[in-house]
């Protein structure tokens, strides 16, 4: 009895977030065989937040596979000042999500898998986008992969990731390669106006 207690009051610290139920079925030799989906958010709002999916004949068998797998799967977020370190673009299969740091008092200003998400990991304020697939199951694996990446140490610029690979893009950078740009724009021009210079000749 006190294992289960304690085992009992560990469980509470997490906010548990039903994010999909879905009923699903097999075709097996005897005809179909039902069962159902839960795809569940687990956080305690200190910066810990996990996700876990499962299949059960019950929908609480379900609830409770998808959260004991949640739990072998949490993440810590880093957050400063109630937001997330810096700017961060991500694809992860067909979702693709940006996030945004915000000032004090703007909220959560993103819908969706991700808001959950954020609620959960305890970010208070920030702002995002879902900007690829609609699957709540793809985004809330998109969020949890971006707020797990955050380059450390430096709050300025942009962070792409693509996959497994990750970019970080600094202002001075990307002000390097508008340059790099018009450079080359105002190349291919010069070579254009050469060339209607010699057809005139």
């Amino acid at each position: 009895m006190p294992k289960r207690e304690k085992m009992y009051k560990k469980d509470e610290e997490f906010e548990q977030r039903i994010v999909d139920l879905a009923r699903v079925t097999r075709v097996v030799a005897g005809g179909k065989r039902m069962r159902f989906r839960a795809t569940l958010a687990i956080g305690d709002k200190r910066g810990r937040v996990g996700m876990g999916v499962a299949k059960g004949a019950d929908v609480t068998i379900a609830v409770n596979k998808a959260f004991n797998q949640a739990k072998k799967q949490l993440i810590h977020v880093p957050i400063v000042n109630e937001t997330i370190p810096h700017e961060i673009h991500v694809k992860y299969k067909a979702a693709r999500i940006l996030l945004k740091p915000a000032p004090k008092g703007t909220g959560i200003k993103v819908g969706g898998a991700v808001r959950v998400v954020c609620e959960l990991a305890g970010i208070t304020n920030v702002r995002g986008k879902i900007l690829g697939s609609n699957n709540k199951i793809s985004n809330l694996r998109a969020a949890l992969f971006a707020l797990q990446n955050f380059k450390k140490g430096n709050k300025e610029g942009k962070q792409e990731i693509k996959g497994d690979t990750i970019e970080f893009k600094t202002a001075n950078s990307e002000k390097n390669q508008d340059n790099e740009v018009k450079k080359e724009k105002v190349s291919i021009k010069e070579k254009i106006k050469g060339l209607i210079k010699k057809e005139d000749k």
